[in-house]
């Protein structure tokens, strides 16, 4: 896996240039799910594609940005599930940004994730990783140093931190009551619109809650299974917190009827998640 790994972080670099360097704007181009396409994510798309395709331990490249799966290697092992851009929308506004891999033996789904990995894009980058039986490891690229690890990423019991998505008018009231009940709690909002930011600071401060529920418009979430909801499923389980749908099953044990498919999804610590189940009565 760690060849797979080194060339995530190579194009990491690469992005990160893009994103300083490179055009921005919009295309005229939506992808799968109807999202129209900024020209950023189009680019970084195609760098993942021209680094990985290549690998011989990769089969298939599943894109958000892309219709159909792409074939690479008959040979390969691996199905690699990728969000190229998360949060790509508010690069306007110079937020943080990031990219999401997931890496599957086989037809993808939770059962068969073997490992993830995501990019952050900020002041500085930075890149976890997580094995199946591993590790939540948290490295930083410098240019006098390259990637070092810089530990390895913990959730406390109960956190601080809420970061609640999706449009608020669209909230079922037991939603609306439940993120109401952890500010009541004192939770702080974190919420940037980017998942990979956001779901990252949640990481390194050590917990809260992460929610994006089914809305009145998207009854189904917007968050997509394969390439966003279950690799950071594993990434917060190795971490030591939960990571579930709003009928409270993991959602490392979901499979998705097609490869956009999306979810309602909520990580966190513990206390947070145990609190959510008791509101919405599942679990």
């Amino acid at each position: 896996m760690q060849p797979i790994f080194e060339t995530i972080q190579d194009t990491a670099l690469l992005i990160s240039d893009l994103l300083i360097n490179g055009e921005s704007g919009y295309t005229d181009n939506s992808n799968a799910t109807g999202d129209q396409q900024l020209k950023l994510d189009v680019q970084s798309d195609m760098l993942i594609e021209a680094a990985l395709k290549p690998h011989p331990k990769i089969k298939t490249l599943i894109s958000e940005e892309k219709d159909e799966p792409m074939l690479c290697n008959e040979g390969g092992t691996y199905t690699v599930c990728y969000d190229p851009l998360d949060g790509s929308s508010i690069i306007d506004a110079d937020l943080a940004v990031g990219s999401i891999f997931g890496i599957y033996k086989g037809e993808p789904s939770g059962d068969t994730l073997v490992a993830s990995a995501y990019v952050v894009y900020g002041p500085r980058i930075e890149m976890v990783t997580a094995l199946r039986d591993g590790e939540t490891v948290r490295l930083r690229y410098s240019d006098a140093n390259g990637w070092q690890m810089v530990d390895t990423l913990k959730l406390n019991e109960k956190g601080k931190l809420n970061a609640s998505g999706a449009t608020q008018k669209g909230w079922s009231s037991v939603h609306r009551e439940f993120i109401q009940s952890l500010f009541d709690q004192g939770y702080r909002l974190r919420y940037s619109g980017g998942m990979v930011p956001d779901l990252h600071q949640i990481l390194v401060k050590g917990g809260g809650l992460f929610s994006y529920p089914g809305t009145s418009d998207k009854p189904n979430g917007k968050l997509r299974m394969l390439f966003e909801v279950i690799p950071f499923a594993l990434i917060y389980e190795l971490a030591g917190g939960e990571a579930i749908d709003d009928q409270g099953r993991r959602l490392l044990e979901l499979s998705a009827p097609h490869p956009h498919a999306t979810t309602p999804c909520f990580f966190g610590s513990k206390y947070e998640i145990d609190q959510l189940k008791k509101a919405y009565g599942i679990g």
